[in-house]
């Protein structure tokens, strides 16, 4: 595809340098479609925009779920998959791309293309839990994933459990496969870097490790939570993605990356029957304090000075 541009009018405005500086970055994201806003799309441009970038959301699919669980999940064309991204790539510089669940190998196939074209875009791929999946799509679409996208994957987010699974089915011995295990293992598939998480730690405390082949490079225990997240693995990688994006360097995205998902976590709320949803915008809520000071009644939501809002009485 090529891009067909034409010379500005005398009164368009030209952005300056400084103004371009002070842009935040762009961060492309594959991912499936999520109603319950636990991950998928919604969870990715919203934990990008919180961290300072821009969000370019390429949908690959539709989930059917709730907070709960996964129902069903419908994947997109590759073809249209495609020509979002491209229709946004010849417009706008992207500095990192995350691929969440596509969908289909057919997809993987497209996005493969895509990275492979702009393989200077640092690449952060997560794997989810597909459990919730028949069995033969998800052998079909790991092994795409595995053949396709991991060749150009910078990183690698999964937990602990999935990567074991996914990279190391053969595994025997009676001691759990450390990060740096998992990391040799996706090496052998060229991927440099793995961050794993959720690695059990003594006294109710998880792990999570940004490791290479031949060291760890950085890690975080974080206590374990009483509770049941969706959406923890979508947040944190778009999060690195972000972090990335904007110039910082992996291990130091990382170790941001894993403090701000930490804090969603804390904020998490049920917004319905099933799990807790990290709240990604943590920061904008106001403070307790400042609640429990005010003793001013609180603001009608419905009116403004001079303006004042009618009720919803349409009629049909």
């Amino acid at each position: 595809m090529t891009s067909n541009t034409s010379p500005p009018s005398d009164t368009a405005p030209v952005a300056t340098d400084a103004e371009e500086d002070a842009s935040p970055v762009c961060v492309m994201v594959f991912n499936a479609n999520d109603p319950s806003g636990a991950g998928g799309l919604t969870a990715d441009a919203v934990t990008i925009a919180s961290v300072g970038g821009h969000p370019v959301a390429i949908a690959t699919g539709a989930y059917a779920r709730d907070t709960a669980e996964v129902f069903d999940h419908y994947a997109m064309d590759d073809e249209a998959v495609a020509e979002q991204a491209r229709a946004v790539l010849e417009d706008m510089p992207v500095q990192a791309i995350k691929v969440g669940f596509v969908g289909s190998p057919e997809n993987l196939s497209a996005i493969a293309e895509i990275t492979a074209d702009y393989a200077e875009v640092p690449v952060i791929a997560y794997m989810p839990n597909l459990s919730w999946w028949r069995d033969d799509l998800i052998d079909q679409y790991l092994d795409a994933f595995q053949e396709l996208l991991l060749p150009q994957t910078s990183v690698l987010v999964g937990n602990h459990s999935t990567l074991r699974r996914w990279l190391l089915p053969d595994w025997a011995s009676d001691r759990s496969p450390s990060a740096r295990d998992i990391a040799m293992a996706a090496s052998e598939l060229g991927v440099p870097y793995v961050l794993v998480t959720g690695i059990p730690a003594p006294e109710q405390f998880v792990e999570n490790v940004l490791a290479s082949p031949q060291s760890v490079l950085g890690s975080g225990k974080f206590e374990l939570f009483e509770a049941t997240f969706a959406g923890a693995g979508d947040t944190l990688s778009a999060a690195l993605a972000a972090l990335v994006a904007s110039g910082s360097d992996l291990g130091e995205a990382t170790s941001e990356a894993l403090t701000y998902l930490d804090r969603c976590l804390d904020a998490g709320f049920r917004p319905g029957m099933g799990h807790i949803v990290p709240d990604r915008m943590f920061w904008a809520q106001p403070d307790e304090d400042d609640e429990d000071d005010s003793d001013e009644p609180p603001p009608d939501p419905t009116a403004t000075d001079g303006f004042v809002m009618p009720p919803h009485d349409t009629q049909h």
